[in-house]
């Protein structure tokens, strides 16, 4: 980490900082009462034969999964898209465990997406929980929780000239928690992984223009504050300034974004 702020601990006894490791081929954080995180390596899978990889569908994925995936031409494509599924299905059965002390397999854990409409492509499974999932470079990380979520996950990058003029101009005055130069100084890439966490959230995902988030303040601790812009509140009117659970770190060489009811 370079930001100087505190690393999200897990709420599960063990004290564990999240961490974003492509070397491991699955980690699960829990966050407070409702918020459980799954971190599945992409360069695992990348790096996996194909036998690892058929045994991996047949003990995860239900057989209208293996034929979805088996529709993607491209290698690379099929193995984001396996950790991206793995990666809602363990966060949804490591949910219900904490919770509800119910063990399920995560093959029995149906995955969809939403099929049109403003909300097109949004995760959905067949459980009373709400699923958020974002990949980048090495890795898959998806939430559960029983409220809506949205999170971004972006690795460290170079962000182009014209998108680093809109972020770095695109905000507010800070409150006074937040520090008088905090949000001046989030990178640009978790600047972006904010708004894109909000919009997902809301399930807009890009439908709805990233300058109609706009943030207010960044804490110490990690929890950012937004605005919402009149676009984004004639499609959400419930949205405001800020959610439940609205964090965003730096970790690892990742940015990652968490926004829930």
């Amino acid at each position: 980490m370079s930001t100087g702020e505190r690393t999200p601990r897990a709420a599960d006894g063990t004290g564990h900082p999240l961490t974003l490791d492509p070397r491991r081929p699955l980690r699960i954080h829990h966050f407070g009462p409702r918020l459980t995180l799954a971190v599945v390596s992409i360069a695992r899978l990348r790096g996996a034969g194909d036998g690892a990889l058929r045994q991996l569908s047949d003990r995860h994925l239900a057989p209208q999964e293996a034929a979805q995936a088996a529709t993607i031409p491209l290698a690379r494509r099929r193995c984001e898209w396996l950790a991206g599924r793995l990666a809602v299905k363990q966060s949804v059965c490591a949910y219900q465990l904490r919770h509800w002390g119910s063990a399920v397999r995560s093959r029995s854990i149906a995955v969809d997406t939403v099929a049109g409409g403003m909300r097109a492509g949004k995760p959905v499974v067949d459980a009373p929980v709400e699923v958020g999932l974002s990949h980048s470079a090495d890795l898959a990380v998806a939430a559960c929780g029983p409220h809506a979520v949205g999170l971004d996950l972006e690795h460290e990058r170079v962000v182009p000239p014209l998108l680093a003029r809109l972020l770095r101009v695109d905000h507010e005055p800070e409150r006074a928690d937040s520090g008088p130069s905090r949000l001046k100084r989030m990178p640009l890439p978790l600047r972006w992984a904010c708004k894109e966490a909000v919009l997902k959230h809301y399930g807009f995902g890009l439908r709805i223009d990233a300058g109609q988030v706009r943030l207010t303040g960044w804490a110490p601790d990690g929890r950012f504050s937004w605005r919402a812009g009149p676009h984004l509140l004639r499609h959400a009117p419930a949205s405001g300034g800020g959610l439940g659970e609205s964090w965003a770190m730096e970790i690892d060489g990742y940015f990652l974004a968490v926004v829930s009811a």
